[in-house]
């Protein structure tokens, strides 16, 4: 899979099956979406092709308002590779790109940019300043410069509810890890590189592996909080046991940003600098402010015995 950042005027025009989105979660609903345009593709001997948004275009205009991130832009690419996508563009959405008019829009990146013969996009898909564009005006573009329309229906789980992103973000805040996979179609994860904290952990007797968060996962409100089962990958031929804490950290710090504690058990090598990924198996508890740092270790000690306690049954 080629990413590229914004589409280059030396860009090869290889004609394309296009789709266009967030893709936040890259859930079962979007899976289903990319398997449709690998089909078209193939038909029509075109390349795969995915235009996505940084930020999300809600951040832009509202961002206090936006709806969380599911998955920085570092896993969503993660996991797009894994949908075989020939190529991602990831265009910076900016005051200049909000102004783009519909038709600008299709003429300009569309047609001009990515040479697309072939658009499949969900059924609510809306472009363009002040989202004028819709499936209908979006069709009578592609009579006007050759390039077919497919609209998808709304993806259901197996209770008829609707696969979204929003359901993702309403199970992981629930704490539903087990919804959250059969929405994701695989487990949570997070990750990030390795960096220094305080070593606090290491002086409770837990020490951590601290995770420098990419982009809006660090500076918004997470997905979801509280102290969960893990298991840790990128380690080791094998994933490896755990007990995280993801959110604030009250007890000793609250500083409004979102830190991600690991505590990897039997583990004690150095690996500052690591790219690793968490995986989420279970909610443990929220999190808690405790009125002193024994108070603190008691509860950590409890964790780790209930993490330890998961992976022996």
């Amino acid at each position: 899979m080629k990413v590229i950042r914004g589409i280059p005027p030396s860009l090869p025009r290889t004609p394309c099956a296009l789709t266009i989105g967030n893709f936040d979660g890259v859930h079962l609903g979007h899976q289903s979406l990319l398997k449709q345009l690998h089909d078209v593709a193939q038909q029509q001997d075109l390349q795969t092709c995915l235009l996505t948004f940084e930020p999300h275009p809600k951040e832009f205009f509202d961002p206090k308002n936006a709806p969380t991130r599911i998955l920085s832009l570092r896993d969503k690419l993660a996991a797009l590779k894994e949908t075989n996508i020939d190529l991602v563009v990831v265009e910076h959405f900016n005051a200049n790109f909000a102004r783009k008019t519909a038709d600008e829009f299709v003429r300009d990146i569309l047609v001009n940019g990515l040479n697309t013969k072939h658009v499949v996009i969900g059924d609510d898909f809306h472009y363009g300043s002040k989202r004028t564009g819709n499936i209908e005006t979006l069709r009578a573009a592609g009579d006007q410069y050759g390039f077919a329309v497919h609209a998808l229906e709304t993806i259901q789980d197996s209770r008829n509810n609707r696969i979204s992103s929003t359901a993702v973000r309403t199970a992981l805040k629930n704490g539903s890890l087990t919804q959250a996979k059969e929405l994701l179609g695989r487990p949570y994860i997070i990750s990030g590189h390795v960096i220094h904290g305080k070593k606090l952990g290491r002086t409770l007797g837990f020490p951590t592996l601290n995770l420098a968060l990419s982009g809006k996962l660090h500076q918004r409100p997470p997905a979801m909080t509280g102290i969960f089962v893990v298991q840790v990958h990128g380690l080791g031929k094998d994933p490896l046991p755990a007990v995280a804490s993801l959110g604030y950290r009250p007890t000793v710090e609250d500083a409004g940003r979102v830190l991600l504690e690991t505590h990897i058990f039997d583990f004690n090598q150095e690996v500052y600098g690591r790219v690793i990924q968490v995986e989420f198996l279970k909610k443990l508890r929220d999190e808690a402010k405790y009125s002193d740092l024994t108070s603190l270790q008691a509860a950590i000690e409890s964790d780790a015995i209930a993490a330890r306690q998961y992976f022996r049954t």
